[in-house]
């Protein structure tokens, strides 16, 4: 039976586990955080391939060194996906609609921060580059709270610890709503739509980490064919796509390339073709990215 490591949030591993032991493949736990290894040793599990790289890169890599085997999603991949700004300036360069968007490095004067503001309508989003599960993203309806906002950060960035000192100041689209679609090498596998029960517009973060529902969704072949051209222009195989949709626009907010598994969201053959993915990766018949 082939040996899989993931690295990854606990309902992906359970949703996993099953569907893949049934087609051969035994999914292994891999912690690679919140622990100490000992570095000659040998505490990781035997596998044959990775799911994506583990969420902390510099113990990831630890875990890399000693498995050495190939990832569906490797480092590459990852870092790829999580620096905000680069996938959306990838996507640009490629035709594909993303709000739009203006790149902070701190520190830079109280002048350009003004700019940066007078080029949206407010309010705008401020979104830390690095951020995941929605954590600092914040609403500034005005100057002096996009300056408050933007003093704050200036402070955070000034601890030289700090590894990310950049921000996106990114237009908001009012009453949009807001998908995670699911790419498997370049083809749709499933969607769902993310929303805070009950909200009124005031709630505008639809993180499931924060709160909102994933409700499964037919979505427009339109909107599936928008997610494919960003996964296919990212050269990520296992994508999450997050679209914002409007009336009259839909673009692409944020990529994930360790996207959370959903429970029963998935086209009929989504748990062969996943399968599939594994075991080209393990033979080295599927070409690796990075």
């Amino acid at each position: 039976m082939l040996r899989l490591a993931v690295a990854t949030q606990a309902e992906t591993f359970a949703r996993m586990r099953d569907p893949l032991a049934d087609r051969g493949i035994e999914v292994r736990p891999l912690r690679t955080d919140e622990r100490t290894v000992t570095i000659g040793g040998e505490p990781y599990p035997d596998v044959d391939v990775g799911y994506v790289f583990p969420p902390r890169l510099m113990e990831g890599s630890v875990a890399d060194a000693v498995l050495d085997v190939p990832w569906i999603n490797d480092r590459a991949c990852v870092l790829r996906s999580r620096n905000k700004a680069e996938p959306l300036r990838r996507l640009a360069d490629a035709d594909v609609p993303v709000p739009e968007t203006t790149l902070v490095s701190n520190p830079v004067d109280r002048d350009d921060l003004v700019e940066a503001f007078e080029r949206f309508d407010p309010p705008v989003i401020v979104k830390p580059n690095s951020t995941t599960r929605g954590t600092g993203v914040t609403l500034a309806h005005d100057l002096d709270s996009f300056l408050g906002i933007a003093d704050y950060l200036d402070l955070v960035h000034d601890y030289r610890a700090v590894g990310d000192r950049s921000f996106l100041v990114q237009e908001y689209l009012p009453d949009a709503r807001d998908y995670r679609v699911m790419v498997l090498e370049g083809e749709f596998v499933g969607a769902v739509e993310r929303r805070i029960p009950g909200t009124d517009g005031d709630r505008w973060k639809h993180n499931v980490h924060r709160g909102a529902t994933a409700r499964a969704v037919d979505l427009l072949a339109e909107h599936r064919r928008l997610a494919e051209r960003a996964a296919t222009a990212l050269e990520i195989p296992f994508l999450g796509v997050d679209l914002l949709v409007t009336a009259d626009r839909a673009v692409v907010s944020e990529t994930n390339a360790r996207p959370t598994i959903d429970d029963g969201n998935y086209v009929g053959d989504f748990w062969d073709r996943l399968a599939a993915l594994i075991r080209r990766t393990a033979d080295g018949s599927r070409p690796l990215h990075g």
